[in-house]
């Protein structure tokens, strides 16, 4: 070997400065239906994730290769170690593995990039469209906004829906809880309420994301396909925990989703986050809390289960102009069994929420659809979340609905009725008729106002109850070819002048003088 090699590897040995790195490691010491005990891990953190060291001394199977890193996040700080959920393959987890901290709390990547995808409870797309390019991260688990930082709320979410609008309104920045038995269309609700969103402005469109927790993903499949179909995807996010992920992903979803809409909201953006249930996601805690060991309590629930709920629907919230003037809404879901909202998990999100929507199983199978019991459904927000147009208009429905359900009932037990009774029962059926809708048809505010005027003006009256539905679409019909200015100028004023009063009921004259074949007697 030549003096002049010599010396230069000399020269590099000299300058070489070694380098220490020093990594938090521990060991799997149990693993158990996606719940890992482990062993080491003395500076580890609440909600810190974790990485697990597949294939040290073994190769890897070759669909382990092809799956990536797997994580997990401590959920459990105990005085001998640390306990974690597996986010991912619980079988690719093994006794003996070694387990590295990241030093990192548990995000989710969020942005533009986001709209119109479907991301699983880690933000990572599952459509098949390709990573993402630039995200910006958020935490998981994030702080309530303060009181301080708040603003009241008083622009509408307009979700389509007649019954809703006029009698439960909703605002930007409410949680109003769609509560009901399975199949009782709760959601049908938050779906119309995606859909209605494309009839407001551009610049002021709300985003939405639909959390689906343990459902399946057939009924996650057919809901993306029609907000597709109606044109609603490009300002959607899905995020899906189906029935068959783990039950710490189905845990995590609804703060997933949260933390996605708070980086909307931090921009100064509107947002409307459903979840879709909440009782799913308490069904999931209760498997981790008990596979991690904390003490049940009633119904086997752990005592911090009010806690998961109000720590995420507080994230909902209107932001202050100082804060950038953004909201998250939330309309969370709760599945009732057999009608009983005095249930745990229903008392619990009832008094959380700002309202609640209250649909029921009678009224479903009796074809009055959407099925809201207007007695018990209420929003506490009430008509500051509502146009003035339609405020204007509103106003007695509720009342009108309540005493006539109470009159129908007392209808079955007295043969002869007065005529001022007789006369409420029939105007109440024809206003049950008038909120009666359609799937997947939400309809414009200016549109609901100039029906709803027509209900409360009797327009109705002289309709056979049976054929009220089919003379309210001639009618919407007949407003939007003829009176579209009128329409245009409720919808830009937001306010039912008396010179759109008036504008109204000549075009109700008209179509009455051009339609009497529909106002045949009773």
């Amino acid at each position: 070997m030549s003096n002049a090699v010599v010396e230069k590897i000399i020269k590099e040995i000299e300058a070489h400065v070694p380098s220490v790195e020093s990594e938090h490691v521990g060991r799997v010491t149990s693993v158990g239906d996606g719940v890992v005990a482990i062993d080491g891990l003395s500076k580890a953190v609440m909600s810190e994730i974790i990485l697990f060291e597949e294939g040290k001394g073994k190769p890897l199977a070759k669909s382990m290769e092809a799956q990536g890193e797997l994580y997990g996040v401590i959920l459990n700080l105990e005085e001998d170690g640390v306990r974690a959920a597996i986010l991912g393959d619980t079988a690719r987890v093994e006794e003996g593995m070694t387990v590295k901290s990241t030093g990192r709390i548990l995000s989710v990547p969020s942005g533009e990039e986001l709209l119109g995808r479907v991301v699983n409870a880690l933000g990572e797309p599952i459509d098949g469209k390709g990573p993402f390019k630039k995200t910006t991260f958020m935490p998981v688990e994030r702080q309530a906004s303060g009181v301080m930082d708040r603003k009241s709320v008083s622009v509408p979410v307009q979700t389509g829906i007649k019954a809703i609008d006029a009698m439960i309104p909703i605002g930007r920045g409410q949680r109003e809880l769609i509560i009901g038995d399975r199949g009782t269309g709760k959601t049908t609700i938050a779906v119309d309420t995606i859909i209605s969103q494309r009839n407001e402005p551009q610049s002021s469109r709300p985003i939405c994301i639909y959390v689906a927790i343990g459902q399946k993903e057939s009924k996650t499949a057919r809901i993306v396909e029609q907000l597709r179909k109606e044109n609603a995807i490009e300002y959607t996010i899905v995020v899906d925990a189906p029935a068959s992920a783990p039950a710490a992903l189905q845990y995590l979803a609804p703060f997933s989703g949260a933390a996605i809409g708070e980086y909307f909201m931090d921009r100064g953006k509107d947002v409307v986050i459903i979840y879709d249930d909440l009782s799913k996601q308490a069904v999931a805690y209760r498997q981790l809390s008990l596979l991690l060991r904390r003490p049940p309590g009633r119904e086997a629930y752990p005592g911090d289960i009010f806690y998961l709920h109000s720590r995420l629907l507080e994230r909902a919230c209107r932001l202050n102009e100082e804060k950038g003037g953004g909201s998250i809404t939330a309309l969370p879901i709760i599945e009732t069994q057999e009608g009983d909202v005095s249930g745990y998990i229903p008392t619990n999100v009832i008094s959380i929420t700002d309202g609640q929507m209250f649909l029921v199983t009678d009224l479903f199978n009796k074809g009055i659809r959407p099925a809201i019991d207007v007695g018990i459904s209420v929003s506490r927000v009430g008509s500051a979340a509502q146009t003035k147009a339609m405020k204007a208009v509103a106003g007695g429905i509720k009342l009108e609905l309540a005493q006539f359900r109470e009159l129908e009932a007392f209808m079955q037990f007295a043969s002869d009725l007065d005529k001022a009774t007789a006369d409420r029962i029939e105007s109440g059926r024809r206003m049950v008729e008038v909120l009666k809708q359609k799937n997947g048809a939400p309809i414009p505010m200016e549109l609901q106002v100039a029906i709803l005027y027509a209900a409360s003006a009797k327009f109705f009256a002289d309709v056979p109850v049976a054929k009220v539905t089919a003379v309210e679409a001639h009618l919407a019909e007949f407003l939007d070819g003829q009176y579209a200015k009128t329409l245009a100028a409720i919808k830009k004023t937001a306010v039912l002048s008396d010179e759109l009063k008036k504008e109204l009921t000549k075009a109700l004259e008209e179509f009455r003088l051009a339609h009497p074949e529909l106002f045949a007697s009773k």
